[in-house]
């Protein structure tokens, strides 16, 4: 199979993929949100298998792409509905966080532009501790950033799913036409074998 065909596409992909999982799992990480570490740390691993199944013709594996690929972009979906709290949900709960802690994405205080403002606390002189009060002045605000990593992880996923099923279908013609043409030859290892006996045993019988 050439460099141009739907095999060498889904390496580009699954090589891409693997880049935006690992980018998005650290500033997930940063963030504390225990969820989508999760979900990014499966994500990693089905990559790896599909990639290992492309480069190496196991179909199997790459079949496992192609579910996983369809259970991601459900998962993107859910993220971008959250974080647009569409009907219950909401992006200040602590859903992400599996309730442990109430931390909020990392972008929500680090965004392009935004400034932090602390101020001390009060009445509790001698400590050096501070009380956060608002971010200001970002560029871009932070659930709009974690929609797009959304957005692009569905397009990538549903370029993915597209190009695993035709290598899928490209790894079982071959195989179906390997055996087709192996079967015009039935039983070759006997014929050799048997051969190669009967020169050895006519080779047993000649005068020294």
């Amino acid at each position: 199979m050439g460099c141009c065909t739907g095999r060498c596409t889904l390496i580009l992909l699954c090589t891409v993929q693997l880049i935006a999982a690992l980018e998005r799992q650290v500033f997930d990480f940063l963030g504390y949100q225990w969820a989508p570490i999760l979900a990014n740390f499966l994500q990693i691993v089905v990559i790896i298998l599909g990639l290992f199944g492309t480069l190496q013709y196991r179909p199997r594996y790459v079949v496992a792409y192609a579910i996983w690929a369809a259970v991601w972009v459900t998962w993107n979906v859910f993220l971008i509905c959250f974080y647009m709290e569409v009907g219950d949900l909401s992006k200040d709960s602590d859903l992400l966080t599996f309730h442990v802690s109430e931390h909020q994405s990392w972008w929500s205080e680090h965004g392009p532009g935004c400034v932090r403002k602390e101020s001390p606390v009060t009445g509790m002189p001698g400590l050096e501790s501070h009380s956060y009060v608002s971010v200001v002045g970002c560029a871009i605000e932070y659930q709009y950033i974690e929609v797009l990593h959304s957005a692009i992880q569905i397009l990538l996923s549903l370029l993915g799913f597209v190009y695993a099923c035709y290598v899928t279908s490209v790894f079982t013609e071959e195989e179906d036409s390997f055996d087709f043409i192996a079967g015009f030859d039935p039983f070759p290892l006997y014929h050799v074998n048997e051969k190669s006996s009967h020169l050895l045993f006519k080779q047993s019988y000649l005068p020294s």
